[in-house]
C-alpha cells in the first residue's frame, strides 16, 4: 500500500496552483477614491472661504471722524485762507502805496523843474544854472549843459530878475519808471533900466525819469 502510495520515478507530480489573491480595484473603487479628493478639494475651500471672512471681521474699520476733529480742520483751512487773503491784500496796499510814492515824486520834481528854469537872478545866475543842471538827466542835461555858460552871462549883462510862480500842475501820463507833467507857471521878469513887465503866463511838459531813489528833468517842452 505505500508502494502505491508513493508516486513512481520519473513523473512529474501536479502542484496545485495558489490562488492570486491580488485585487484589481473596480470602477467603484475609483470613483469613491475622486469622490475622496472632491470632498478633500471643497472642504479646502470651504477652510480659505472661512479664513478669508475672518480675515474681513479682523481688518480694523476706519473711524468716522468726531465733530470736534471736523471742526479743527475747517478751522485751520480757514485761518489758511485768511493768512492767504492778508498777504495779498497787504501786497496790494504796498503795492498802491509805491505807485503813488512815485506819482508823488514825479510831480514834484516837475514843480520844481518849472521854477528852477523860471527862477533865475543876475546875483547868482551861476548857483542858478547849476540848480538847473543838478536837477536834469539825458538829453535835457546835454543840451542846457552847452548853453549853461552864455545864458549866464547874459542874464549877468542884462541884470535880469525872474521869479515863477506854479498856478498848476498834475500828471499827464506816468508809468514806475517815467512821467509827463504839464505845470502852468506865472513868470514875473525884471531887468535894470527897463520898464516893469507884466507876469506873463507859461504852459510846460516836463518829462521826468525816475533813477534809483530819485527822479530827475529828463525834457522840457512848451506849450500853448
Amino acid at each position: 500500500m505505500a508502494d502505491d502510495a508513493a508516486a513512481p520515478e520519473g513523473e512529474l507530480t501536479e502542484t496545485t496552483p495558489e490562488p492570486d489573491t491580488t485585487v484589481e480595484p473596480t470602477d467603484t473603487d475609483e470613483t469613491a477614491l475622486e469622490a475622496d479628493d472632491s470632498e478633500d478639494t471643497d472642504a479646502d475651500d470651504a477652510e480659505d472661504a472661512d479664513d478669508a471672512d475672518d480675515a474681513e471681521v479682523a481688518a480694523p474699520r476706519r473711524a468716522p471722524w468726531s465733530h470736534v476733529k471736523i471742526a479743527l480742520v475747517a478751522g485751520l483751512v480757514g485761518v489758511l485762507a485768511l493768512a492767504g487773503l492778508t498777504g495779498w491784500l497787504g501786497y496790494r496796499t504796498w503795492e498802491s502805496q509805491r505807485a503813488e510814492s512815485a506819482r508823488e515824486l514825479f510831480l514834484l520834481v516837475g514843480r520844481q523843474g518849472a521854477l528852477n528854469l523860471t527862477t533865475i537872478d543876475y546875483e547868482h545866475a551861476d548857483a542858478d544854472v547849476q540848480r538847473i543842471l543838478d536837477s536834469a538827466t539825458g538829453t535835457f542835461y546835454d543840451d542846457f549843459q552847452k548853453r549853461a555858460q552864455p545864458f549866464a552871462e547874459v542874464v549877468k549883462q542884462a541884470k535880469s530878475k525872474s521869479e515863477g510862480t506854479i498856478a498848476e500842475a498834475g500828471l499827464e501820463t506816468s508809468t514806475d519808471n517815467e512821467a509827463q507833467v504839464l505845470v502852468a507857471v506865472t513868470v514875473k521878469t525884471s531887468n535894470a533900466g527897463a520898464p516893469e513887465q507884466q507876469p506873463r503866463a507859461w504852459r510846460m511838459r516836463i518829462s521826468v525819469e525816475k533813477l534809483g531813489d530819485e527822479a530827475k528833468v529828463s525834457n522840457v517842452e512848451f506849450v500853448p
